[in-house]
């Protein structure tokens, strides 16, 4: 029995609706079929015409490069000098091979492969700086498998980007950058290259993530893809779906050294600036400003007083740097000539991509106000012993069990031994409370704690009046480490 529930519908109106509900269930399973259909042409049309176009641009980069002996082609004997069995050898009468080149047979130059492409008709080729680094000999492979020697014209390290000459009879096929920072994850893109040597390889994915860090320097924030990449796409581009290079191909994320669906690419937009000086001059300049810094963890934000954790925190100030008398230890950069500071990436990419001998304005929080600081930006170079103390007094016990330390003066001898400055004053620690509040901060024993809230210490008394004069329950410590200052925010153990 149909059962039509409502107050005006009557069994003829139940049927008209099942009619309409019948018509538009039909429409939709139309519109969603016509969807489907357009998905599948997508797929099936797939990127032979985008490959057509952009594969005679890419080339196979080869490089010859001085080798090692024959004898320890594959390493170092275990048995050998300094080996793990060295020892074991000499018990048993097992010859020790002799150290040193002595014993060696003359030395093989060896042979790397890596990928590139032509940016320029007239034959210039972007590829990976760890592709020709140490490379006596250079030569590119085009797509119809004509050869040419390269010549390098300059190299990036601190990008892993090297830029190559080749001189050809003809002008050459060439691509052009695109705009990385337009990207979106999950945007489709396709890495054309040489893996393995097998030559003019594509493989296909999509944008996986932005802005990655693999600790590879402090200039680059990659684009990660889940295209395969593998030993040999070193060099080679990353294309959009319009035939635009927007990523260099240039490390893998891979428990076996093979590809598992991470792969890593510099951004165009990084690669097209560093091209380009590598093309003017041969080599990159950057800007250097002279500052040490640090993040500004949720702990220091709130010991500071500050609205939120955004910018870099100056923890150093080099006293002949171009920060020297206008930036000051304990300042918050939060923005240069405009351009925000949210994380402590940020700032050195963007003082190196400021040109030397330009004056930045340096937005910084300092003593809970905002400055914009002029500093004439300059060029960057290319590249403990615990001490004893009487025990303290009841109220200093109880305030340095907070932080969970125990602090000695600072004597000549300590700064002796932990290698400081005549005049670096404080106190130092020695010894950290495992599962104390410093402990979770970082401290250890032969940190030398200089400032606490701003407070200047200058003896174990010190450190103690500070924390018991603490205003909120963090508090912020400025420490030396080895010569070098940094910030630390504490949390402090309830009184």
């Amino acid at each position: 029995m149909n059962v039509v529930t409502g107050t005006k519908d009557g069994p003829a109106s139940g049927g008209k609706r099942a009619r309409a509900l019948r018509r538009g269930a039909a429409a939709l399973a139309g519109a969603g079929l016509l969807v489907w259909s357009s998905v599948a042409g997508a797929a099936t049309a797939g990127y032979a015409d985008l490959v057509d176009q952009v594969a005679p641009a890419v080339v196979n980069v080869f490089t010859t490069q001085p080798g090692r002996s024959a004898r320890n082609e594959a390493g170092p004997s275990p048995f050998g000098p300094g080996g793990p069995f060295e020892d074991f050898a000499r018990r048993f009468g097992i010859p020790v091979p002799p150290a040193g080149p002595q014993g060696n047979a003359p030395s093989r130059p060896v042979s790397a492969l890596g990928s590139g492409f032509i940016i320029d008709p007239s034959g210039y080729v972007v590829t990976n700086n760890h592709v020709v680094d140490g490379a006596t000999e250079v030569k590119i492979r085009m797509a119809d498998q004509r050869e040419y020697p390269a010549t390098v014209v300059g190299t990036d390290p601190e990008t892993d980007l090297a830029l190559l000459k080749v001189a050809a009879p003809q002008p050459l096929p060439s691509v052009v950058f695109g705009d990385s920072a337009a990207l979106r994850v999950g945007d489709p893109v396709i890495a054309v290259g040489n893996p393995f040597g097998l030559g003019g390889t594509v493989t296909s994915g999509i944008v996986s993530a932005r802005g990655r860090s693999i600790d590879d320097g402090p200039y680059v924030d990659f684009i990660q893809t889940d295209a395969a990449i593998n030993s040999g796409n070193s060099g080679g581009p990353l294309f959009d779906t319009e035939g635009r290079v927007v990523g260099v191909n240039s490390a893998i994320l891979s428990p076996n050294g093979g590809s598992v669906g991470v792969g890593f690419a510099i951004p165009s937009d990084t690669a097209r600036t560093v091209v380009a000086q590598l093309k003017a001059s041969g080599r990159v300049e950057r800007g250097w400003l002279g500052v040490s810094i640090q993040p500004v963890s949720p702990e220091i934000a709130q010991a500071m007083g500050l609205d939120g954790h955004d910018g870099a925190l100056v923890s150093q100030v080099m006293p002949d740097g171009p920060a020297a008398n206008r930036l000051k230890v304990g300042d918050v950069i939060r923005s240069v000539d405009g351009k925000p500071v949210q994380t402590v990436r940020e700032l050195p990419k963007l003082i190196a991509a400021t040109p030397a001998g330009q004056t930045a304005s340096i937005g910084v929080v300092r003593d809970g106000r905002k400055l914009d600081v002029a500093v004439e930006i300059g060029r960057r170079k290319a590249q403990v012993a615990a001490a004893s103390a009487g025990a303290p007094e009841p109220a200093q016990a109880a305030a340095l069990g907070r932080l969970g330390v125990t602090v000695a003066p600072v004597t000549e001898e300590i700064r002796s031994s932990l290698g400081l400055d005549h005049g670096v004053d404080g106190a130092v620690v020695t010894s950290v409370k495992p599962d104390g509040a410093a402990a979770g901060a970082g401290l250890a024993a032969g940190d030398v704690i200089q400032r606490i809230d701003g407070r200047a210490i200058k003896a174990p008394g010190d450190v103690a009046a500070a924390v018991r004069d603490a205003k909120s329950p963090s508090v912020l410590a400025l420490i030396n480490r080895n010569g070098n200052t940094l910030f630390v925010g504490i949390k402090l153990a309830a009184a």
